[in-house]
């Protein structure tokens, strides 16, 4: 089935305008996905304690190091569909929404079940200090309960930005980062759980919006990215597309994150307070990669669709733009 010219097509117009709208919502994503576990420190540190503070700070680089994967595999959807769509290829990209889907389930499960069994160990390698390892283990395994909505949602945004949807995936993570911080003062200023209510606050704010863009698929109606959950299939050519260049991306984002693990390990070697003090520093450091990752990420979405219609002028003139 062959398309004609869709919603979201960035094949024709002026390519810096294009870019840019992608890039602007891209940024603030990013920057929404990051305050997740901002909030949750500086919450803990104002109402629970330097001790709480370190705990969650500790966690940072785990956390940051699991988004990364999850981003990098979200990139080669990204690519595969994007490229189908500017091909105006709907049945393909039927195809390789469903299959990218039914990945983000089974990728989410495995890594639910790997890391809570490897949390202890983890934060013990990174030497994690001793008073802030019982609330960081709690934290870190609380979070990866939550394993499948984040992948779905960083798989769901994938599509949406494939097609040249970049705002819907920003208004999700609005909502969710407001919830968080809703919850996050409940479970800790109104309902004292400390660590743990902040990490059931980040979990359910990220089952929100995982949530809201499976009903934004669902609801795309007569669109070929439309999503329905009875259709989930791994379709081998699209999930072979996939994860030739998803796993790539996210292996480079692991060397990225596994150098901070280092430095992170470096620095649970003081005190609480020199901890408590690079946390702080991380997340002023977070804007630089932000800025990095939202071009990054509007770039690909822009090649893919013009690769796939076949324009390569555009292609490299966009490059250069960049």
């Amino acid at each position: 089935m062959r398309l004609a010219r869709p919603v979201g097509d960035i094949t024709q117009g002026v390519i810096w305008k294009q870019l840019l709208t992608l890039f602007v919502p891209l940024w603030f994503g990013t920057f929404f996905q990051q305050l997740y576990n901002t909030v949750d420190t500086v919450v803990v540190g104002r109402f629970v304690g330097k001790v709480a503070l370190a705990a969650v700070g500790s966690t940072g680089v785990i956390v940051n190091l699991t988004v990364g994967i999850f981003t990098g595999l979200a990139a080669g959807a990204v690519v595969v569909i994007a490229q189908r769509y500017g091909a105006r290829q709907g049945e393909e990209v039927h195809k390789s929404v469903h299959t990218a889907m039914l990945l983000s389930v089974i990728i989410g499960a495995v890594f639910m079940v790997v890391g809570f069994v490897l949390t202890p160990w983890a934060l013990r390698a990174m030497d994690t200090t001793a008073d802030a390892l019982p609330g960081a283990i709690l934290y870190q395994r609380v979070y990866f309960l939550g394993m499948i909505p984040n992948v779905i949602y960083n798989m769901g945004t994938g599509v949406l930005r494939a097609v040249g949807d970049s705002k819907r995936p920003l208004y999700f993570l609005i909502a969710a980062s407001l919830c968080n911080i809703v919850l996050d003062l409940l479970l800790v200023v109104v309902v004292p759980l400390g660590v743990l209510g902040v990490a059931i606050a980040t979990v359910a704010s990220q089952v929100l919006s995982a949530v809201l863009v499976v009903i934004s698929l669902v609801r795309s109606q007569g669109a070929p990215f439309q999503f329905f959950p009875s259709q989930l299939k791994l379709h081998r050519q699209p999930m072979s597309a996939i994860m030739k260049v998803g796993v790539p991306t996210a292996l480079q984002s692991v060397m990225y994150s596994a150098s901070n693990i280092v430095i992170q390990s470096c620095i649970n070697s003081f005190d609480t307070d020199a901890v408590a003090a690079w946390t702080a520093y991380g997340k002023m450091d977070i804007l630089f990669w932000m800025t990095i990752t939202a071009l990054s990420q509007a770039l690909t979405t822009f090649a893919g669709q013009n690769y796939g219609a076949g324009k390569y002028d555009r292609l490299k003139k966009s490059v250069k733009i960049s």
